[in-house]
């Protein structure tokens, strides 16, 4: 994670600021920033008057500068102290919810992202003040000065407002993004892009062509201007255009690049998967909308992301993502399956000698040890049946070893009920052969599963399971169809009549020979 600069940890603080703290900070941050921005355009008023922009003669000029610099000097400390008081007067509302650290209502949070405006209008009104000021101090002595005075005064108003406006949205950024944290803007409420790009050609280039414009009008007005003050006023209006330009373009480029950062940032993270990761929201223009964008999408990753855990969890990963992959249409189809049944063996007096929690905690460390087992061996859970469970190996994902895989799970799930200490004894049965795979249920509401003999099979073995020393019996047939090395590891006996089933089932035993070999681990 990046550091701040030193200059964004001193305006934007630390996240888990107080409300007073951070109310305390930002009063502060925007009394500097009144003063400057006043002080902005009070330089290029006097810039303009003295040295950019050709001013009409006049008999009795030392009462001329007088009279304008004593207005000047009033009208500098009058306008930052009017402004200061005035413009943390119009910051009210926003410091109560946030010294009350609440969120803010709707009212309140309007305001709160509408407070550069509201600061932009302050210093406008006093300017337009001014520029009557100046022209009533200069009529007196000519018309025409005072017409060219008061011009340059609202020059050097428009440079108070929009210096104004861009240094309190950045100065109220913590804030906005504390208000804008409990309601995401629906639209834009402030200055958007264009505006603002406006704003900074108006400062960086229009107000010097403007006073070039100036100098021309004079000229062609009948006004003899030398080349040597030509020279002056367009290396002065260059100059103004290079630092004043430079300073509000490169502000107003920041207030677009740090929300589109901050997606961006926030995009990497979700790539690399945290879906954790969301974008505070500081702006109130379309790039706030940007930013809120963002976090729901990123909340809808999250709530997929954990619909598709709990997905897996429900059918076993192989379904879920065979159903993301095939969509609802995933057959009925035939496929060439091991199934692997398991049944607590006491099942009815446990629940009955038992308490239900230590019931279900008893049933879920088994379980735990059964889901382990078979997804080791590359099979899945298709379905818990109370004290039961069914396991596939074949379906949906093909596999060419199935019955091998199936009949090394059943073999270690035996060894680890009879070693686990899991205070629980299950019969387990073993079948394999042709079954249909595919979504059974209804339209709204439906499940993926295998039909056919082997789950039948399966069912009836392990209910004969139960009685055998070991727990554990497969079909010959299994056996048969699994490589030579794993069926070295069972023993074909007798043969039984299951219940449901037309034809006997030669029994397979597990032989206690080599350890078991799961396909995932080796």
């Amino acid at each position: 994670m990046r550091r701040p600069r030193p200059i964004r940890r001193v305006i934007d603080g630390r996240p888990d600021d107080s409300g007073r703290k951070i109310s305390r900070r930002q009063t502060l941050l925007m009394t500097v920033a009144i003063s400057g921005a006043n002080l902005a355009g009070g330089s290029v008023v006097l810039f303009l008057a003295l040295y950019a922009v050709p001013t009409p003669k006049v008999d009795n000029q030392g009462a001329v500068y007088a009279a304008n610099f004593i207005a000047f000097g009033v009208f500098m400390v009058v306008a930052i102290a009017i402004g200061i008081v005035w413009g943390h007067r119009r910051l009210d509302p926003m410091r109560q919810w946030l010294c009350e650290d609440r969120p803010p209502d709707e009212d309140e949070q309007r305001l709160t992202l509408r407070a550069p405006r509201r600061v932009l209008l302050v210093n406008a009104s006093l300017w337009t003040l001014a520029i009557a000021v100046f022209f009533a101090v200069n009529a007196p002595f000519s018309m025409a000065l005072a017409v060219v005075v008061a011009i340059i005064v609202w020059l050097g108003g428009l440079t108070t407002s929009a210096i104004s406006y861009l240094l309190t949205e950045r100065i109220l950024r913590p804030v906005v993004a504390r208000a804008l944290s409990h309601r995401a803007p629906r639209k834009p409420v402030t200055l958007g892009i264009v505006t603002r790009s406006l704003s900074a050609w108006a400062l960086g280039t229009g107000i010097p062509l403007f006073g070039l414009a100036l100098v021309a009008i004079a000229s062609l007005a009948g006004r003899d201007v030398s080349e040597t003050q030509l020279a002056v006023t367009v290396l002065a209006l260059g100059g103004l255009a290079v630092g004043v330009g430079l300073l509000v373009t490169w502000q107003a480029a920041r207030s677009v690049a740090d929300p589109v950062l901050s997606v961006r940032r926030a995009l990497n993270e979700v790539q690399e998967g945290d879906f954790d990761t969301e974008v505070p929201v500081f702006d109130g223009s379309e790039l706030g909308l940007l930013q809120a964008g963002f976090n729901r999408m990123a909340a809808g990753l999250r709530e997929r992301e954990q619909m598709r855990d709990l997905f897996g969890r429900q059918v076993g990963t192989d379904v879920a993502q065979a159903a993301m992959e095939r969509g609802t249409d995933m057959g009925g189809e035939t496929a060439e399956v091991a199934v692997l049944f398991t049944d607590i063996v006491g099942s009815t007096s446990l629940a009955g000698e038992r308490p239900p929690h230590e019931v279900v905690e008893m049933l879920n460390e088994f379980f735990a040890v059964v889901v382990e087992v078979v997804e080791d061996h590359g099979g899945w859970i298709n379905k818990f049946e109370g004290d039961a469970a069914l396991a596939v190996f074949g379906a949906p994902i093909p596999q060419d070893e199935f019955a091998d895989h199936a009949l090394q799970a059943a073999r270690e799930l035996a060894k680890r009920i009879d070693g686990d200490d899991l205070e629980l004894e299950a019969g387990i049965g073993v079948s394999a052969g042709t079954a249909l795979a595919g979504n059974v249920g209804a339209e709204q509401r439906f499940e993926y599963t295998v039909i056919g003999d082997p789950v039948n099979e399966a069912a009836r073995l392990t209910e004969l399971a139960k009685e055998e020393e070991g727990h554990l019996l497969a079909s010959s047939t299994i056996v048969e169809m699994a490589g030579e090395k794993e069926a070295r590891c069972w023993e074909i006996g007798d043969t039984a009549e299951l219940r449901g089933r037309s034809e006997p089932t030669r029994l397979a035993r597990p032989r206690d020979v080599a350890p078991v070999e799961s396909p995932a681990r080796g």
